[in-house]
């Protein structure tokens, strides 16, 4: 069995179905509403587990009952979780799910991330065949590395801004300027770029260059939260699996479309 590491970020999310993202001054009724552990890293360690992979989570909560009821729900999940507990409040959000498939997510509170100073097993990361990295500080970047494939997102910020450990891979969404632009800053210390671009597919670049097409989804689309993060969770899988960056990127391309036809986290 294939071991993965994530480290990041999770959040207590609570979707509502809405026949359409409202309108400034609009009262919209729900048609429905549930509560998942979400996030990033939460939907990529989710996703890997249900990939069959042997699945690491290093991530910070709240000591409340949000916390308690993520970490819950991701043993659930067949998710090995780790956790600094933290006395600050678990991240909220409410992502709104319309009709056409769109989302909007507001989040409340501030992003939780372990760090590597944590009292963390982080010696399980030497023997991960690749790690995703979402959030954390510099300490946990290099835990990550010691893993012998590590992708991130441009989303962890401040960890991947000057320099440090290299990575094998940068995922983002080429149709976000703002990860466009994190992704930019710290272009200097990946090998290689991968661009996804919805239904066109999407490209990287690097050390070695080429594209990959869109897989069309197996179902209506339903909802895109989480898209992004379950193509990185089966891209990251299939390199750690010793694949090569085109058919990692096939994998993360349809485990993205399947994504697309599921509401609410996976």
């Amino acid at each position: 069995m294939t071991r993965i590491a994530v480290v990041g970020h999770v959040e207590w999310v609570d979707f509502i179905s809405v026949a359409h993202l409202p309108r400034p001054g609009e009262v919209l009724h729900g048609t429905g509403a549930f509560a998942r552990a979400a996030g990033g890293g939460g939907v990529a360690a989710v996703v890997l587990a249900e990939l069959g992979a042997e699945v690491d989570f290093y991530c910070a909560l709240g000591r409340d009952e949000r916390g308690r009821a993520t970490d819950e729900q991701l043993a659930d999940r067949g998710v090995q979780t780790h956790v600094a507990w933290r006395e600050e409040p678990t991240r909220r959000a409410m992502t709104l799910l319309d009709d056409a498939g769109e989302r909007a997510i507001v989040t409340l509170g501030e992003r939780l991330e372990p760090s590597g100073s944590d009292e963390l097993d982080w010696e399980r990361l030497r023997r991960a065949d690749a790690a995703y990295f979402t959030a954390g500080d510099a300490g946990a970047l290099r835990w990550a590395r010691e893993a012998r494939v590590l992708v991130a997102t441009p989303r962890a910020r401040t960890a991947l801004e000057g320099d440090g450990a290299t990575l094998d891979a940068l995922v983002y969404s080429a149709g976000d300027p703002h990860e466009t632009e994190w992704a930019g800053r710290a272009a200097h210390r990946a090998r290689l770029l991968v661009a996804t671009e919805g239904a066109r597919g999407g490209r990287w670049s690097g050390e070695t260059e080429g594209t990959w097409s869109a897989v069309p989804p197996p179902g209506p689309p339903r909802d895109s939260y989480g898209c992004g993060d379950s193509f990185a969770a089966a891209f990251t899988l299939a390199l750690g699996a010793g694949a090569s960056v085109a058919h990692a990127a096939a994998r993360g391309a349809d485990c993205g479309a399947r994504c697309l036809t599921r509401a609410g986290a996976p």
